[in-house]
This record gives structure tokens, sequence and C-alpha cells, in this order.
């Protein structure tokens, strides 16, 4: 379904990066991760793509808040794909704390890796997609973004942030054949997550359990195929934030 595309995903050594990218590549999409952490766990997923699904994937060390940074790296992927049809935007960090007390330092950097991430990749390459008059950009938003979470103020704006820069870029892009939607998990089981298995929050979840990356992975994978589907924020939260 996804044969001769290539798909960029930011985060993609672990949870849902990782899982949407194995998603992915079941499809038959060549596989491209950029990622600032451990490097050896980012191609543990690209040589899984590899072995398993037979596509082409490769890794990049690669930090999304760095404007420059971001441009060099998408040169490199070029050189070696030669294009790209498919981002994910799912590079994101969590400093949490109660808005009285938090440091300026842990806003800043929450907004820099969650919010301007996605505008640096999308920014570098929206050329890729208007050349080729096609591309699905799938930016990793929350419910969060959307109802907030007290403790949370800064993720909880980066990810608003996000809403907004989809609806923004899907407006902007779609005279030239790009799609841009967002997905708006809800309480998922990963490592960014932790234990949450006595988290008050779970009651509110009306099918009563937190979700898996898998979730993620397929909701991504409809988004990447939906052709007439755009500037659309899917919540995929088990039905907290109804």
């Amino acid at each position: 379904m996804l044969k001769g595309k290539t798909a960029v995903i930011t985060g993609g050594s672990r949870g849902l990066g990782a899982a949407m990218a194995r998603k992915f590549a079941s499809m038959g999409a060549d596989i491209v991760i950029l990622d600032v952490g451990d490097p050896a766990l980012a191609e543990s997923v690209c040589d899984e793509c590899r072995q398993k699904y037979s596509v082409k994937a490769a890794a990049y060390r690669c930090d999304v808040s760095d404007f420059e940074q971001v441009k060099e790296t998408v040169v490199k992927f070029k050189a070696d794909f030669g294009t790209a049809h498919i981002l994910v935007n799912n590079a994101g960090i969590t400093r949490d704390g109660l808005i009285a007390m938090m440091k300026e330092e842990d806003f800043d950097k929450v907004i820099a890796v969650n919010l301007k991430g996605a505008f640096n990749m999308i920014r570098h390459m929206s050329g890729l997609f208007i050349r080729n008059r096609e591309g699905c950009i799938i930016n990793i938003a929350s419910v969060a973004g959307m109802m907030g979470n007290a403790g949370q103020c800064n993720y909880a704006a980066s990810k608003a942030g996000i809403i907004g820069l989809t609806k923004t870029v899907a407006k902007e892009l779609a005279p030239k054949g790009v799609r841009c939607n967002a997905i708006a998990p809800g309480f998922i089981a990963t490592d960014m997550t932790g234990n949450q298995t006595e988290n008050p929050l779970l009651k509110m979840i009306p099918l009563g359990r937190m979700g898996a990356a898998e979730d993620i992975a397929e909701a991504a994978a409809y988004l990447a195929t939906a052709g007439y589907v755009t500037g659309e924020v899917l919540r995929v939260d088990g039905g907290i934030a109804m």
C-alpha cells in the first residue's frame, strides 16, 4: 500500500515512533528514522524493518529543535533515499511541573523540541513534497493540547501549538497536493508515560484502559493513505476527550 514511498519519522527509535516505523515498513514503505537518543536503538528498529519487511531503512542522529541541523539532515537522507513522501513529527519530551514553580528552561526546552521541532521538519521538507506534488505530514499532538493537563503547561501548550500548526500547514499546502493531519493520543503505554496503573485519570477513560503504541501506528497508517483527509485532528484516546 505504501510501496515506493519513503516515510521519515522523528523520535523513531522507541515507543510510538518505533511502532509507526514498523507499521509503515509492513506496508512497504522505506524508513528514515531521525533521533537524538541511543543510536543503537534506532539502528535496531531499522534492522527489524529491513530483515522482516525487506525495505530500505536508515537512522540519522538529529536534534529536531536545531534549525540548521535539521536542514543538514534532510540533505543527507535526500541524497540516500532520493526524496520523501511521508513525515511523522513524533519527537517529543516532557519536563512536567506546576506553572508556579516551573523553570524557564523547562518551558523553553519542551516548546523547542515538541513544537519548533515540528516546524523545523516541515520547513525543510516541504520543498520535497511540493516538487513531488504530493506529501503527507502527520503531527503527533495530544489530548493535553485539547483539554489541558495540570502540571503540564509546557507540554499542553506545545501540543496545542501542534494543532494550530497542523491546520495552518494543511491550508497552505493543500493546493500543492500535500496533506497535513494530527493524531491526539490519550494515555498510551510507553517509556515516556511510565507506570500509570494508579493514575486516577484512568477512571475517566470510557474504554477503561490505556492505549498501546500500535493503536497510534494504526491511526498513522490510516492518515498516510486517506487521500481526502487534511487538517484533521484524530483522537486516539479511549474517549477521554469526548
